[in-house]
């Protein structure tokens, strides 16, 4: 599918070695319908390709949807038959890795020499297949699956549907002079989350949210002045029209919703704190930038948090990057 595509502007013409060129993709997903939505994101990737992109992201638990249902319906309401069948209905479209659901992305990340930063809902087989994980995967150029970080903690309703993820994923990638790392949404407001990644070198920062111009216009400026890193804050959209007619108790999630359940607000912020594309509402839309490691280097002379300003004989944090399971076989 065709995009409007917006070029960041650019200040500095980055010396050889210092470009990376990175997609952020707003897109709405077919709700809650996995392979739908995996098509579309594929298509995206394919008429990306023109723009040589190094890096594309996409939002938060975007395959195949975030649960705004839970909201607008009761959804705390126990041991509700509408609430079940709503989260049978969530778990059967939850993303399988094992079973080969990523694949496809997984081909064309390869084709076109380019990583993917992906949200989606991991229904998890080493957690028993029956809960859900709301997990950023990270796609090599090659179309191999380097990481997938389960959300730390999940935020306010969340919690009746998602499950508490872990630290395995909690790893940076290089991507040519650039280490970068992400986050899921509200854990990106967990200094000790963000500090793990800085410690391993980040300095381009991937979070990632499901849609909402009140989650991104403040905290990707902060994390960037911070951090002296880049940061990508990459949404989701969903409008009603994305919410397929046989989506259960879609008539009560229309009835308690606006046009848009989530507008965007995709953003991305320079080390200096500058802006460089204003958040992006109410549309789907490919943000293309072409980054500058040397405004790194450049900011991190008054400021390095891992490095010259940090005090490990002081302070230091644990990282314990187990993947947590019920079960240990000896």
């Amino acid at each position: 599918m065709q995009l409007r595509t917006v070029v960041a502007p650019t200040s500095t013409v980055p010396r050889d070695g210092d470009a990376l060129r990175v997609g952020i993709v707003q897109i709405a997903p077919v709700w809650l319908d996995l392979n739908a939505t995996l098509q579309k994101i594929a298509r995206v990737i394919e008429d990306s390709a023109p723009h040589n992109c190094d890096l594309l992201t996409f939002g938060e638990a975007l395959v195949p949807g975030y649960p705004f249902w839970v909201e607008r319906t009761d959804g705390a309401r126990f041991n509700d038959p509408q609430q079940k069948e709503m989260f049978a209905h969530y778990l059967d479209q939850g993303v399988d890795i094992e079973r080969g659901d990523l694949k496809e992305i997984c081909d064309l990340a390869a084709q076109q020499r380019c990583g993917v930063y992906l949200g989606i809902m991991e229904r998890a087989r080493d957690r028993g297949s029956h809960s859900l994980y709301c997990t950023l995967v990270y796609i090599d150029s090659m179309g191999n699956i380097r990481s997938s970080h389960r959300k730390l903690q999940a935020t306010y309703e969340e919690r009746l549907v998602w499950a508490a993820g872990d630290g395995h994923g909690l790893v940076t990638h290089r991507l040519g002079a650039f280490t970068a790392g992400g986050l899921n949404c509200y854990e990106n407001w967990l200094p000790m989350a963000r500090m793990a990644l800085y410690a391993q070198g980040e300095d381009l920062h991937i979070s990632v949210w499901p849609g909402g111009l009140h989650n991104t216009q403040e905290i990707a400026s902060f994390i960037a002045q911070e951090s002296r890193s880049y940061v990508v804050a990459c949404s989701g959209l969903l409008r009603q029209e994305d919410i397929p007619t046989n989506t259960p108790l879609r008539e009560t999630i229309i009835a308690n919703s606006d046009e848009f359940l989530a507008n965007g607000g995709s953003t991305l912020v320079a080390p200096d704190g500058t802006t460089l594309v204003a958040p992006i509402v109410n549309e789907e839309v490919l943000i293309v930038a072409d980054l500058d490691h040397g405004l790194v280097r450049g900011e991190r002379q008054n400021l390095d948090l891992a490095g010259h300003y940090a005090r490990p004989d002081v302070l230091q944090l644990s990282l314990d990057r187990t993947r947590q399971s019920t079960l240990d076989v000896k």
